[in-house]
């Protein structure tokens, strides 16, 4: 027990470590590439922090336990709403009418309603697979495309993208490539100890497979999504802490979904079917009228989503769905 508790202090400390280093190489990176934040954090952020997510999925169906793989994008998805937008809210408001992001909201509410069909047509296996990942790569294409056209067009008179970083003087491309490959390999190392001391903690306790990966390996995986998106939110870049929370919550589908498929088939606990998809699919539409109102995430916002959270786990604590 004492060993476990070692294991998550130390990935908390990592956590929190790296998630700062990303914020800042990512944004440096924006700025020297001429592109807007946001398609940064929907791209190298989102995916950086959703690494543990696929690695923990990728060795649970390895392992002959895909119950703890789906239990972890669900419970991921739902952490990454509710908590990783909540909680930064808490300290301070988040701004959402500094950049656009309805396509990019509506392509995750698109693929949360296709998952959650492919999740009741039966066990998702190569095939469908297949057409998650054909739908990552063709997001990836369109954000590639959407930064062509950024630095291709001609300035525009009055319009700022800079305050990307604290000062106007571009980072030197060494510190900013050892930032971000502090925060990328910092992220999935801190929540591997996180997640290792966490469910050995949970099982010295009983806990079944399918609610270990809806809570505390869920949780645990989301931390570097929390921690970037509160080092963004007190640095003031709201773009990319939405941005990260929505490019997250694609990735965990289309990609970690989809390479875990190909290793083995995936059958739907019965528990994520009644209860913990529509849960998901909820979090996902109460951004809704944040996205396209440009409300702002206040501190009433904020203990709202963490509220909606604790009655989650709440929920599950009772049993609800199982």
């Amino acid at each position: 027990m004492a060993s476990d508790l070692v294991l998550v202090a130390v990935g908390l400390v990592a956590l929190v470590l790296a998630g700062d280093a990303l914020v800042r190489g990512a944004v440096a990176l924006s700025l020297r590439l001429g592109i807007p934040a946001l398609i940064v954090s929907l791209t190298v952020v989102a995916f950086g922090t959703s690494a543990p997510e696929m690695v923990v999925s990728v060795v649970a169906v390895v392992d002959g336990a895909p119950a703890l793989a789906l239990g972890n994008v669900v419970g991921s998805n739902i952490a990454n709403v509710l908590l990783v937008l909540g909680l930064p809210a808490l300290m301070v408001s988040i701004r959402t009418d500094e950049g656009n992001y309805r396509r990019d909201y509506l392509f995750m509410l698109g693929i949360t309603v296709l998952f959650i069909g492919l999740a009741f047509a039966g066990p998702i296996r190569w095939p469908q697979a297949l057409l998650l990942l054909c739908l990552l790569v063709a997001m990836m294409t369109s954000q590639v495309r959407a930064a062509v056209t950024f630095r291709a067009r001609p300035p525009v008179p009055g319009e700022e993208d800079i305050e990307l970083v604290a000062s106007p003087v571009p980072m030197p491309g060494l510190r900013m490539g050892l930032l971000l490959a502090l925060g990328l390999v910092g992220l999935p190392l801190g929540a591997h100890f996180l997640v290792e001391g966490a469910t050995g903690i949970a099982r010295g306790f009983g806990i079944s497979e399918a609610v270990i990966g809806l809570t505390l390996v869920a949780v645990g995986t989301s931390l570097p999504e929390l921690a970037t998106s509160v080092a963004a939110a007190l640095k003031g870049r709201a773009d990319v802490a939405l941005g990260n929370v929505i490019g997250s919550n694609i990735f965990n589908v289309l990609a970690i979904v989809g390479v875990a498929g190909l290793l083995g088939p995936l059958p739907m606990p019965p528990q994520l079917l009644l209860f913990d998809l529509w849960v998901m699919l909820a979090a996902s539409l109460l951004l809704g009228p944040i996205v396209f109102r440009g409300l702002p995430i206040g501190r009433g916002s904020g203990a709202v989503l963490v509220a909606a959270y604790a009655g989650y786990l709440g929920a599950l604590a009772l049993g609800v769905g199982q």
